[in-house]
């Protein structure tokens, strides 16, 4: 049997890079993926509302771009017969076994969202996958407020994140960029309208990825990605994605929020009531002595306490 990975996915056809010739692979889905006997630990078994269990069950399982496979070759194509397991996965892209996501933001239109970034940061952080952020459209904000801008990211920096900023247009930024895609599988996400294609196109001349400017009339962009594809660059695979336009905590319980905030996490020893302080109106807590200080911004704790009664507040699914 061969072995290859998903590179696309367009409707249900697969293209598959066989893993000794480094070739594309036209694939379809065998049958029996519908009838997949899997248990409690399989990386395939996901919990999907509150109430449901991971068990042994038989489920259907759909390849996604990223999935390493085992495929057979029949007289008219290749047919996926097995999902090896995943180190990871998202759900919105659907893409698997991702090395690093970088966080596209524009520095305006649309306009630079703290609360998307924090997010953004705490979903990545429950899939164990890193982060880059990506600011771009620099040359469309005053340098008064650029400056501005990277003076409050300067806080996720200190916080451990890697930072960069964009021209695609001129390539500013690109020489301290190209280093972060050596073989690596990346994916691309933000907002639809922040240049994630116009990025790509950049940093791939010739690849053409369709583009298309921000709405005016909207304030916001439309869709210009219609499916998920792998292209190769620096000696592994970038993934552009449809834009998002809502992300959810899901499972999230609120007491699991402060454990993706690392600036939180270093403070929590010092807090009263230790590690079950919710950082929100506790005495005692050191995250909020510290956010007083100025040594945490005030606004990165209050996006913090939103995103609490959020999870505190949304409706269950069972």
């Amino acid at each position: 049997m061969n072995q290859g990975f998903v590179r696309r996915i367009i409707s249900n056809l697969y293209t598959l890079v066989d893993s000794k010739t480094h070739l594309d692979v036209l694939a379809a889905a065998s049958g029996k993926l519908r009838y997949v006997r899997i248990d409690e630990k399989s990386d395939f078994n996901t919990q999907k509302t509150d109430r449901t269990k991971k068990e042994n069950k038989t489920m259907s399982i759909s390849p996604r771009v990223g999935d390493h496979v085992l495929y057979d070759m029949t007289d008219e194509r290749a047919v996926i017969q097995e999902i090896l397991p995943r180190k990871n996965a998202l759900d919105r892209p659907d893409v698997a076994n991702v090395d690093q996501v970088l966080l596209v933001f524009s520095a305006t239109n649309p306009a630079f969202s703290f609360v998307l970034l924090d997010k953004f940061l705490i979903i990545l952080g429950t899939r164990g996958i890193r982060p880059v952020i990506i600011v771009s459209k620099i040359d469309l904000m005053p340098e008064d407020d650029l400056k501005t801008l990277k003076k409050d990211l300067d806080y996720y920096v200190l916080t451990g994140y890697d930072i960069h900023y964009v021209n695609s247009k001129t390539q500013e930024g690109f020489d301290g960029l190209r280093g972060v895609f050596k073989d690596k599988m990346t994916v691309l996400a933000g907002q639809t309208g922040v240049g994630k294609s116009t990025l790509i196109n950049a940093l791939i001349p010739g690849l053409s990825l369709n583009t298309q400017e921000i709405s005016k009339a909207l304030g916001r962009g439309k869709h210009t990605t219609r499916h998920t594809e792998l292209f190769r660059y620096a000696g592994g695979y970038v993934c552009d994605t449809p834009g998002f336009s809502k992300i959810d905590f899901d499972l999230l319980d609120p007491e699991e929020i402060k454990t993706y905030y690392p600036d939180f996490v270093g403070l929590q020893d010092g807090c009263r009531f230790g590690h079950s302080c919710l950082h929100h109106k506790e005495p005692g807590c050191a995250v909020i002595n510290a956010s007083s200080k100025g040594l945490i911004p005030t606004e990165r704790l209050e996006r913090y306490h939103q995103f609490l009664e959020e999870t505190k507040n949304r409706k269950r699914v069972y």
